[in-house]
């Protein structure tokens, strides 16, 4: 079957344009641009300026930088108090170690004296410092009252030593129970601070985004009062690749055209797109002409590009995606397959195999 890809001579004069429809497309491109221009037309630079530093996108997003700043100075106070608990947590475990030591040292010293003790006492007819007065002899007495002597010499350093050890530690235990009580207790302030800041940022961010979200939905109105549905019987009777660029639509990206109805869809595919992923989509290319289809031909082997004026792309229905779609099996690609078919676009099953081409997806409009 021959392609005819241009009209006849004699019918340039007679393309397809209605008056109603060429006059309805201008009334709406005039009304879109009175809309982007009608609020800063009349308005001096200072007075520009002035708004533009009071805009609410940039008050919203100043505030939301300085309560991560807020949040992030928090945070890292946070984590200081917890280092240095941690650390005197240690110093408290070397202390009680060191204590340790020193209780054992003391029972290794408490031994020999309770030996000495029992030998002193045990002997015959002893009995403690009295045996001086008993019936042993002097010399006997005399030492064993010695010993009692050094015993008791020995115990009272020990008592003495022990004393300290016990003072020392129960001090550096008050302390240590001081500063954990303190650094509980701005932990727990730290911490309620570190919450309501990031509730705040969390509630700017929400509002920040809130805000973009009405912004962008103001550009879908505009873009979708620019696009007047009626354009698609039009852009029917030209050939593939040939559609004159008034009969298309503008997409979000820039440079982007689609024809009318699959680019309505586009819009809202593209909205609930924005909303799962945080942007528009990335678009590598979209209504492609009869000679760029002729140089991609060219460009790549047998198979690979569709034969010009055959592309689905020459019709304005095919986009081709980046951003992460080009990559079958990826959280984007996988998202969009499951929920494109809502919006009237869908992945086809040649794109799978023959050529491999996750990146593109064509819109099919409704039958009947």
């Amino acid at each position: 079957m021959f392609l005819r890809l241009f009209p006849p001579q004699s019918g340039v004069s007679n393309v397809p344009a209605p008056r109603s429809a060429g006059l309805t497309a201008a009334f709406l491109a005039m009304a879109s641009l009175v809309l982007l221009c009608a609020p800063h037309a009349f308005i001096s630079p200072g007075i520009a300026a002035q708004r533009s530093a009071l805009d609410p996108v940039d008050v919203l997003h100043k505030q939301a930088t300085k309560a991560r700043a807020d949040l992030e100075k928090a945070t890292q106070q946070s984590v200081s108090r917890r280092r240095q608990l941690a650390q005197s947590r240690q110093k408290l475990q070397a202390t009680l170690a060191e204590l340790g030591k020193a209780d054992a040292q003391l029972e290794q010293m408490r031994g020999p004296l309770v030996r000495l003790a029992n030998a002193a006492y045990q002997q015959k007819g002893a009995a403690g410092s009295m045996v001086v007065f008993g019936r042993v002899s002097p010399e006997t007495g005399l030492r064993a009252a010695a010993d009692v002597s050094h015993i008791a010499a020995a115990q009272e350093a020990l008592i003495r030593q022990v004393t300290s050890v016990r003072q020392r530690r129960e001090e550096l235990t008050s302390t240590a129970q001081d500063l954990q009580s303190r650094n509980a207790v701005e932990q727990a302030r730290l911490q309620r601070s570190v919450d309501a800041l990031r509730r705040r940022s969390a509630e700017l961010t929400r509002q920040l985004n809130q805000m973009l979200d009405r912004m962008q939905a103001g550009e879908e109105r505009r873009l979708s009062l620019g696009c007047d549905p009626a354009l698609v019987t039009n852009a029917r009777k030209f050939p593939n690749g040939l559609i004159p660029s008034r009969y298309l639509c503008r997409l979000p990206q820039p440079g982007r055209k689609l024809r009318a109805d699959a680019a309505l869809t586009f819009y809202k595919l593209n909205a609930a797109y924005k909303r799962r992923f945080g942007g528009n989509m990335c678009l590598t290319d979209s209504y492609r002409s009869l000679s760029d289809q002729h140089r991609l031909y060219a460009s790549r082997p047998p198979g690979y590009a569709a034969v010009p004026g055959s592309s689905n792309h020459g019709f304005g229905t095919a986009v081709d995606i980046c951003g992460g779609v080009q990559n079958q099996g990826s959280s984007q690609f996988n998202w969009l397959r499951a929920n494109s078919l809502k919006y009237g676009w869908f992945h086809p099953a040649w794109a799978y195999s023959s050529p491999f081409e996750p990146w593109h997806w064509e819109y099919k409009a409704p039958t009947g």
